[in-house]
């Protein structure tokens, strides 16, 4: 089947207090609900296990398919500025130590984690994990759940771009925890819902998508976080690092000198995470910082 059971209370909270709140049509539309108490969105009913795994396909990888991924072994000397810029942030509290990237791709940020720490993966895709084995990398192919991870076995652990592809955040969320180190430091990067960009572009947010089951607000992920053993919750917008990493990273994109223009639009964005427009962030990227207890 393609959809699991229409849920009737929220993944997050356990409220009944869920409604619609959009129709989302794509090639492969979807639902999403939103709960009143908590305010997280969430896909329902969320498509099958079965469906989810036919979406990551070697074509998903490729660009080939409706809902794709920019393999980012393309570009990776482009890339790198951008996961050397987030690894000196991250080496400011960890020096060193057991590192753990929860949906790692090909293994782009563990190739600049590698620098300080003993690096491990997590990935759902026999296209990616088989790439990053052969480069001898430590990869588990398929989810943290099935993962042969032992409690209180890493002193990093990252999920960029990831929870929102989890069904069940909170068992989730649960699980890193255990696995972390007392310390230990989760980073998670994902839209913020509850931004300006988010609730202003509504049904047509580019964040709807049919891999991303889940749908955080900071506050709403904050609690999350509490609630299983962290604290210390720092929260970064746009993200945890400045702007010319981000702009040394399109470089990669770039045909032509008039391409330079996009550099504008990147900083545009870049600065208008700072500020607040009717009392929310003005732009939905966040990345946060939490610690184990």
């Amino acid at each position: 089947m393609k959809f699991d059971p229409l849920l009737k209370k929220c993944p997050l909270c356990d409220s009944t207090s869920i409604s619609l709140k959009y129709n989302i049509i794509q090639s492969h539309s979807f639902n999403v609900y939103e709960c009143q108490s908590c305010l997280f969105i969430f896909m329902n009913p969320a498509f099958s296990d079965t469906f989810i795994a036919s979406l990551y396909s070697d074509d998903y990888y490729s660009g080939k398919a409706d809902y794709s991924y920019i393999d980012e072994r393309d570009n990776h000397k482009f890339n790198s500025y951008v996961w050397k810029a987030r690894i000196k942030k991250i080496h400011k509290y960890k020096k060193s130590g057991t590192f753990l990237d929860i949906g790692c791709s090909f293994g782009g940020l563990l190739s600049s984690a590698q620098k300080y720490y003993d690096v491990y993966g997590v990935e759902i895709s026999d296209f990616a994990s088989k790439y990053c084995e052969s480069i001898n990398m430590k990869v588990h192919k398929g989810t943290l759940n099935d993962a042969p991870f032992k409690e209180n076995s890493f002193d990093v652990i990252t999920m960029i771009e990831l929870i929102e592809h989890i069904k069940d955040p909170v068992n989730f969320i649960k699980k890193t925890a255990s696995i972390l180190k007392p310390g230990g430091l989760c980073v998670i990067q994902t839209a913020d819902m509850g931004a300006f960009q988010a609730v202003s572009q509504a049904q047509n947010y580019h964040y709807f998508l049919p891999g991303h089951l889940s749908y955080f607000t900071a506050c709403n992920l904050s609690s999350l976080l509490t609630k299983s053993g962290f604290t210390n919750i720092k929260i970064y917008r746009p993200v945890d690092f400045g702007l010319i990493p981000k702009l040394r990273k399109s470089r990669g994109q770039f045909k032509n000198f008039k391409d330079y223009k996009r550099w504008l639009t990147i900083a545009k964005y870049h600065f208008l995470g700072y500020f607040k427009k009717k009392g929310r962030p003005m732009t939905s990227s966040m990345v946060i910082y939490a610690f184990k207890k």
